[in-house]
């Protein structure tokens, strides 16, 4: 029951988040067109952004996170464990098989991320790959399987993409103002889309850690639980988290927006573990041998 309510929940979130997408994008485009005068034209053209904004949004967040993470299409000549391990799980989860990436980098570490199961991504590093044995690789990817079908991998997504368009825009909004954007010789014109733009500046970091946040440590847990479903083994994801654990390096193109995607924090150390997007490693690992005693 649970499984169906975080489903059922994430995709309300992901609506709702389109939302907001949809009227934040409205708003700065409609300041900026007020500010260097495009009048009615400016409305419409607002109007146009957001539709696109919303569309590209939901349908490309994926492709936008694998090329901000570098991610490549895993080779299966390369990596055949990986990608068999995959397909297996994804058989036994009952989804459509998502594409395999590869990230090269030396930190273990992992992520999924697309709009539905039918348009699944999964990633892992090299790192990780190097360190995991067959049943702690195949735990990380029950794990991450688990996201896709619970479609957390949407709702998380778009996360990433409304954050990252929030900085986008206050970089926009500043630069017009700064660098002769806007051509309105009323005071009032340049003040609005000053204050605009530094609230943006200012907020976007903030609201993104609020918003990883927002979206509830349960749902490690929840997907943890998932992964010993598939797998019928709980030391597979434990030995794998307690390894990822004892790693001090930082995945290199993670940021703060994408953070959340992974299943352990990719910058260690950065943020104290009470404003964390994962619940701490070792609480993860202790629930996992409730779950084999």
């Amino acid at each position: 029951m649970e499984l169906y309510d975080s489903v059922n929940r994430n995709k309300r979130n992901s609506l709702a988040l389109m939302f907001v997408m949809l009227i934040l994008v409205f708003a700065v485009a409609w300041a900026i067109s007020y500010v260097v005068r495009l009048g009615s034209f400016g409305l419409i053209l607002a109007l146009i952004l957001s539709g696109v904004y919303a569309w590209g949004g939901y349908f490309y967040s994926d492709k936008i996170v694998l090329s901000m993470s570098n991610a490549r299409l895993a080779d299966r000549k390369q990596y055949p464990h990986y990608i068999n391990a995959v397909e297996g799980l994804a058989i036994a989860a009952g989804i459509p098989t998502p594409a395999a990436y590869v990230v090269e980098d030396d930190a273990p570490n992992a992520f999924a991320t697309g709009r539905d199961p039918q348009h699944a991504s999964v990633a892992v590093t090299t790192g990780l790959l190097k360190i995991m044995d067959r049943y702690e690789l195949e735990g990380v990817l029950a794990h991450e399987l688990s996201h896709v079908k619970n479609y957390d991998i949407r709702f998380a997504t778009l996360v990433v993409v409304l954050v990252g368009a929030i900085a986008i825009m206050g970089d926009i909004a500043m630069r017009m103002l700064f660098f002769g954007g806007g051509r309105r010789d009323e005071k009032g014109g340049n003040g609005i889309l000053m204050l605009i733009g530094l609230a943006f500046i200012v907020l976007a970091p903030i609201f993104a850690q609020l918003v990883h946040l927002a979206i509830s440590r349960k749902r490690e847990f929840l997907a943890d639980a998932s992964s010993v479903q598939l797998t019928r083994d709980p030391s597979g994801l434990g030995s794998a988290l307690a390894k990822i654990g004892k790693s001090t390096l930082r995945v290199k193109n993670a940021t703060d927006t994408t953070a959340s995607l992974y299943i352990a924090n990719p910058i260690p150390n950065k943020f104290l573990s009470l404003f964390s997007t994962h619940p701490p490693i070792e609480e993860r690992i202790a629930a996992l041998k409730k779950i084999a005693a």
